[in-house]
């Protein structure tokens, strides 16, 4: 069972001006922190290792004001944040439930700064009052060196044992993919879901109305809803 996803767009490292965005980010928090939090957290160890250390007092700094809600000047590792993914190299990490245990999906093909500033920027997707429970949760995986095992999970989630992955708590993906896209339980039809998918992504549309700001956030929400639920 897919539990969290975050989607990272960054350019090449050869790229003369360096960007990161954020793609599809699904992140369940309850009870803190959540899978949301343990992927995150996972992220944040993954890449560590091979950023460069004279950008760790900065990045610091990132998540502190990332937490705090407070301007975040660019660039920052190199790297400026934006939305537009026009041209950026996708990766996909994600956290999934099996028969034993917790598996981290962590795609390794990207750049590592990119992708620790994704951990930090994701950050903000996040409702003000559930920052600083994630965000202490990517710093335990910043300061994590290891295997991304049960040790890590029961590390990042302050638990001493963890004999049921499904204790850690979050919403189940499927539901979190059916209040995207605003279906009920009896509307779970591959028909129901297309025709509310395209209803949707014309409201979201600022051809239509949609908010020009957030439409490309809004559209990859539901463009991964239609995914999760079609999967099924």
């Amino acid at each position: 069972m897919l539990l969290a996803e975050l989607e990272v767009f960054h350019s090449r490292p050869i790229a003369p001006t360096r960007r990161v965005a954020l793609g599809v980010v699904v992140l369940p928090t309850t009870p803190a922190p959540g899978f949301g939090g343990l992927l995150l957290a996972a992220v944040a160890s993954s890449f560590l290792t091979d950023t460069d250390e004279d950008h760790l007092d900065d990045l610091l700094r990132l998540a502190h004001q990332v937490e705090q809600g407070g301007q975040i000047a660019q660039p920052r590792l190199r790297h400026r944040f934006q939305e537009d993914r026009v041209g950026l190299h996708k990766v996909r990490h994600r956290l999934y439930g099996t028969s034993t245990g917790l598996h981290f999906d962590i795609d390794e093909s990207g750049s590592p700064e990119p992708n620790v500033l994704a951990a930090v920027y994701a950050v903000t997707r996040l409702s003000p009052e559930l920052r600083g429970d994630m965000m202490g949760a990517v710093r335990r995986g910043l300061g994590w060196q290891g295997e991304l095992g049960e040790r890590f999970v029961a590390y990042v989630s302050e638990r001493q044992e963890l004999a049921d992955w499904s204790k850690v708590g979050g919403r189940d993906p499927v539901v979190w993919a059916m209040e995207v896209l605003g279906l009920t339980t009896t509307e779970q039809g591959r028909e129901a879901v297309q025709e509310q998918f395209r209803t949707m992504l014309k409201a979201a549309h600022p051809d239509h109305g949609g908010e020009s700001e957030h439409a490309a956030n809004r559209i990859s929400e539901l463009t991964e809803a239609r995914r999760i639920l079609l999967a099924r």
